[in-house]
């Protein structure tokens, strides 16, 4: 049976993601946040959800972004490795786990308020969408199966 691309199924639906997502990468570089904690954040969530597709294009991002592979070998256990990252990239990371496992309410209070402590009110916000978007588009690639292809 021939794959089902969810993305390519409604092109008008996809279009609004995409207009959607473009959005918050507005406010993200409003908010001046840098993209390695984009990727960074994005890279946590797809390995939380499984994502192949997102793990292998956000990898790829995150080292052009100028992340390192020495941090990205850690992401998983990033709380045990704290010194690898900045304190705006552990609260991304945080922002990221919250939306992503929806901890109880008490846990992620506490998570939330931490990040909030550290960040203006617009990389709160951008991160918490980049942490929705993130989220959406793992299901969307899960979904639909999208291959991962080697790499030149």
């Amino acid at each position: 049976m021939a794959r089902f691309y969810l993305d390519k199924s409604d092109p008008q639906a996809w279009q609004a993601t995409r207009k959607w997502a473009d959005q918050i990468t507005a406010s993200v570089t409003a908010a001046g946040l840098h993209p390695a904690v984009v990727e960074l954040m994005s890279l946590r969530i797809s390995q939380i959800n499984g994502c192949a597709f997102c793990l292998d294009t956000h990898t790829h991002k995150a080292l052009m972004a100028g992340l390192t592979k020495q941090q990205l070998g850690v992401l998983a256990a990033w709380r045990e490795a704290e010194e690898m990252f900045s304190e705006v990239e552990r609260a991304a990371l945080a922002i990221g786990e919250a939306a992503t496992l929806l901890p109880a309410p008490d846990l992620r209070r506490a998570e939330l308020a931490r990040a909030r402590e550290l960040l203006t009110d617009e990389q709160y916000s951008a991160l918490q969408w980049v942490a929705i978007r993130m989220n959406v588009y793992n299901r969307v690639s899960i979904l639909s199966e999208h291959p991962v292809r080697p790499r030149e």
